[in-house]
């Protein structure tokens, strides 16, 4: 059931992540926002760290994460394609994996400069499964 999709707004792009629990879509929002950069699969998962955050409501906290994981990849230079999240009462922490990244070796797109609260949701879909949604600037 898990997967990432990518949805059309204008000159951004909306990434959609979809799981059977609110972890596993924030798991494949995050995938889904790699992917709008390069292919995840071209990410060596050789590297952790750990990020924390914390929100009043899951959409808030859809945002701060993805915001985290953009921050994390431009202070450290590197490129992430395994997410591993854990949300408890709105706080979430997060181990990712990942690799520095290698502009010849990556070919990177485009840059993700932030996520947004443009089509923000966090829901439950008609079949009980969990969507993570929002528009990411490039």
């Amino acid at each position: 059931m898990k997967r990432w999709e990518h949805f059309e707004h204008q000159a951004d792009i909306g990434v959609r992540g979809i799981g059977r629990t609110v972890d596993e879509a924030f798991q494949q929002a995050a995938l889904s926002m790699t992917a709008v950069i390069l292919d995840p699969a071209s990410v060596q998962p050789v590297e952790s760290i750990e990020i924390s955050c914390e929100a009043d409501d899951l959409e808030t906290l859809l945002v701060d994460w993805l915001n985290a994981v953009i921050y994390e990849m431009a202070v450290r230079r590197m490129l992430f394609s395994r997410f591993e999240v854990r949300i408890d009462q709105n706080k979430l922490n997060a181990k990712v994996w990942g690799e520095k990244m290698d502009a010849q070796r990556h070919h990177p797109t485009v840059e993700v400069k932030a996520a947004t609260y443009h089509s923000l949701a966090v829901r439950q879909g008609t079949k009980g499964e969990w969507i993570a949604e929002c528009v990411v600037d490039v």
